[in-house]
């Protein structure tokens, strides 16, 4: 009798062990199945949440696509790849080839696609490689030069300016009516590259210009890094007559957008650098401004444009038709019309496409000739250039430098090869994957939720799936890669205590949407939740909150919780209108709390399985 009993015993446990068994190999095969149907889209902002991404996603409502807010950097690129980690789809702003190098033999050649053989060729040429291979494509252009308040000539009578020479005029004029000329956020290196680069676009597409271009972004040959001495020590010299000539000074070094935008509106300033998209906004407000192209030293005029965005496939959809295939659905979708028409920003945009018609705001209408000739440049925009401009035009404008000093400075800069790797300040043991599953959840996420709970204190935290970045590595982290795990957008934090019928509240509108904030589009981009978990529905394409549990409980509408929601300011701007549920804010942007408390010796917990979506 021992014996049976012992026999039916093992029996028992057998039959449970093998239960067990079959029900994590029934998990773990959900899991892949729902890894191979998704398509991970990398966008370089939270922006393109807004109309972009869903309506590529109603196009194509078969693919599981979940959209990532990653970092507009290479970089971070190069980071992923190094860690087999690419996305399917990357999209990045700031971008050269000079900087692609190392993703090339990761990226799918796109040269013989359809996509690629509508770009203009004048286009397509900066973005194909020597060996005749094309790895990014650019979206629609933005437009870049200056804008001047007409509003302001008209009252002084001063002409507006149509070359170089009448430009310094009205500088000069205005300086003698006690308003600034010219003025820009030369805060931003961006601001810094382009003036530099937009005063000498001739010379630069000339045909020395274009041969030391060409070597700069070369892909496969890397031995020209600095610049030449032909086009770019005149470069400097035209950098520092329009110093001059405009009266600009070391303070100017500081200025960011805000008050330069305020100068302008308030007919303070005359002439600011900016973006088309600026002149559209200054007349939707009142403010009679008109868009002015680069003018340069030969009398030419140009406009200095650069892509939204490029886009580019990861090479590994190759090893799988259906996903590459998938893959080029959504590619195909991000470069049509309609798409594109939602980055237009009011009509700034021109298109790099053959077969795409973006209509141009009115308010431009005075620069279509250019358009017409192909007047058009694309900026040089390696990172190099970004943060070396930057460092060498304020120090023109401070004086530190002349146009030798800034040539040979800036030639250097270029040159410097240090790769001395960055300190470590961050060492993982696990990595989780940044994949959405119905059951559980985002598990990158939640580890990242978990932290940051942990760190701010609370019983729970809220965060819109567009709060991190991507997948968390088992690997040493530098300080800039571990900013790089936060979306680069000003995300804050928001914390206060609350009901249990308020914390239902507020979770329903992350999870259903709210007006004005931030409304899940799909499945992976439903919110990120730590200390309660959450059941829901999802029916035709929208989202219900059923459940919220804490230990597997239902909360009750009586507890008391103190809650951390991860927001944009303008996302959280709808929960923080009622005035009985007052908020306190950081003031400190998530990004740099997470890094100030991995410096400080915090580290990413384990995640959790904190959603059931059925």
């Amino acid at each position: 009798m021992k014996n049976r009993k012992g026999i039916s015993l093992i029996s028992v446990v057998s039959a449970v062990m093998l239960l067990l068994s079959l029900l994590s190999g029934c998990s773990a095969r959900n899991t892949a199945r729902e890894d191979a149907d998704t398509i991970t889209v990398y966008l370089w902002s939270t922006a393109l949440y807004n109309d972009y991404a869903p309506y590529i996603q109603e196009q194509l409502p078969d693919v599981n696509i979940q959209f990532v807010v990653g970092n507009n950097d290479l970089d971070f690129y190069k980071f992923m790849n190094e860690n087999g980690a690419l996305p399917d789809i990357i999209t990045c702003r700031r971008f050269s080839l000079h900087d692609a190098a190392e993703l090339k033999d990761s990226l799918l050649d796109l040269s013989t696609t359809e996509a690629a053989g509508s770009v203009y060729y004048s286009y397509l040429e900066n973005f194909t490689n020597t060996d005749g291979t094309v790895n990014w494509l650019p979206m629609c252009g933005d437009l870049d030069g200056f804008v001047a308040n007409r509003g302001l000539f008209e009252q002084y009578n001063i002409p507006l300016p149509t070359d170089y020479d009448s430009f310094v005029y009205a500088c000069r004029e205005f300086e003698k009516a006690g308003i600034r000329g010219f003025v820009a956020d030369f805060s931003y290196d961006y601001t810094c590259m382009e003036i530099l680069q937009g005063l000498s676009i001739p010379e630069i597409v000339s045909l020395e210009g274009s041969m030391w271009r060409s070597g700069y972004e070369d892909p496969d040959d890397m031995s020209i890094l600095g610049l030449d001495d032909t086009i770019w020590p005149e470069a400097f010299e035209r950098m520092e007559q329009f110093i001059k000539d405009t009266r600009l000074t070391a303070d100017d070094a500081e200025l960011d957008y805000t008050p330069v935008i305020n100068m302008f509106s308030e007919g303070k300033a005359a002439i600011i650098r900016s973006g088309g998209w600026n002149t559209i906004e200054f007349q939707n407000n009142g403010v009679d401004a008109v868009f002015l192209p680069y003018f340069g030293q030969n009398g030419e005029q140009w406009l200095l444009t650069y892509p939204q965005f490029q886009v580019a496939l990861n090479g590994e959809l190759a090893k799988d038709k259906t996903r590459q295939e998938k893959a080029m659905q959504v590619l195909n979708v991000m470069l049509s019309e309609k798409a594109q028409n939602f980055l237009s920003n009011g009509g700034n945009v021109i298109a790099y496409s053959q077969n795409i018609d973006l209509q141009l705001s009115p308010y431009l209408d005075n620069i279509k000739p250019l358009i017409d000739q192909n007047h058009l440049y694309i900026r040089i925009a390696s990172n190099d250039f970004f943060s070396v401009s930057k460092n060498v035009v304020t120090k023109m404008l401070s004086g530190e430098y002349d146009s030798k000093q800034a040539y040979e400075a800036f030639d250097s800069q270029l040159r410097d090869t240090d790769n001395t790797p960055d300190e470590t300040v961050l060492s993982l043991e696990k990595g989780y994957s940044n994949i959405f599953h119905r059951k559980g959840g985002n598990a990158s996420y939640s580890a990242m939720a978990n932290s940051l709970r942990g760190h701010y204190g609370t019983d729970v935290l809220i965060a819109p799936a567009n709060s991190f970045t991507g997948s968390v590595f088992k690997v040493d982290y530098t300080e800039k890669a571990v900013g790089n795990m936060i979306m680069p957008n000003p995300l804050e934090a928001w914390h206060r205590e609350m009901t249990g019928a308020e914390l239902k509240e507020t979770v329903k509108a992350y999870v259903e949407g709210i007006e004005g904030g931030f409304n899940p589009i799909n499945r992976g981009s439903l919110p990120t939740v730590s200390g309660i978990s959450i059941d829901v529905q999802e029916k035709d394409g929208a989202y219900v909150l059923k459940r919220v549990l804490r230990d597997g409980k239902e909360i009750k509408d009586g507890d008391t919780f103190t809650v951390t929601c991860l927001n944009t300011a303008a996302n959280m701007a709808s929960l923080l209108q009622d005035e009985s549920r007052v908020f306190e804010n950081s003031e400190v942007r998530v990004k740099d709390e997470w890094t100030a408390y991995i410096k400080d010796g915090g580290t990413v917990t384990e995640p959790e399985d904190y959603i059931t979506l059925k």
